[in-house]
């Protein structure tokens, strides 16, 4: 009976430190998952989480913290009457430049839209290679960087769908330009909007102009054949 007895409290001892034991060790394997004790009355171990560190990854330089990322350049579209009527905003994404246009108030159909060259939106202008005032020609032709001298041009962008309730939206991307480009060392540039749509100069070969000249001609290659300018938006 005595022996019984014996077994029975050493048995119940066990019970009681067996979890006090567990607790210990899952105290001491939880401090190695990366935690850092502290000696600080009152304080706790940083919470570790298995993921790495952002802020360290950002200074690694993973690609998520590049310069110039996320950078934006906003301009607001008027027509040659000095009515807003739209915006647009080119935003740095890695290696590319996403287009985004809000329009209203303009005529159904497409509408070509571009990047040009001089920071003028003036209507009843000249351009800057002479010639009789229209509107906006003070803006000059399509932006082309890094001398750049194939079509399309550089600036040039997708056209703008408008519903018949005259508003349109636009998203599209482009690795042709930068917004340094845009900036052109604090001289700037224009965005404009077309009043018809943009052929890009793709003409088949089988066309050609009425003196048996071969297509696209220049004014076609310069311009798309997307006629007058309806709105102007200055980029800086």
């Amino acid at each position: 009976m005595d022996k019984f007895k014996r077994r029975t409290a050493a048995t119940r001892s066990m019970r009681y430190v067996a979890p006090v034991l567990a607790i210990a060790a899952l105290g001491l394997s939880a401090c190695s998952n990366g935690e850092v004790a502290s000696d600080t009355p009152g304080t706790v171990p940083p919470v570790w989480t298995g993921e790495a560190d952002p802020s360290a990854a950002a200074d690694a330089g993973d690609g998520r913290a590049e310069s110039g990322s996320g950078e934006t350049i906003e301009g607001t579209l008027r027509n040659a009457a000095g009515a807003e009527v739209g915006t647009v905003t080119f935003a740095s994404e890695g290696e590319k430049l996403t287009v985004t246009a809000e329009v209203e108030g303009l005529t159904p159909g497409f509408h070509g839209f571009h990047v040009h060259s001089v920071a003028a939106c003036e209507p009843n202008s000249v351009a800057p290679t002479g010639g009789e005032p229209g509107n906006f020609l003070s803006a000059g032709g399509h932006l082309q960087v890094d001398g750049r001298t194939e079509y399309p041009a550089s600036g040039d962008l997708a056209s703008i769908q408008v519903g018949e309730d005259g508003t349109g939206m636009l998203t599209t991307t482009t690795d042709a330009i930068t917004l340094d480009d845009l900036r052109a060392d604090g001289a700037g540039t224009a965005v404009m909007v077309h009043e018809g749509a943009d052929n890009f100069a793709n003409i088949p070969p089988r066309y050609t102009l009425p003196d048996g000249a071969a297509v696209p001609d220049m004014t076609t290659l310069m311009t798309g054949d997307a006629g007058g300018r309806v709105a102007c938006a200055v980029l800086q």
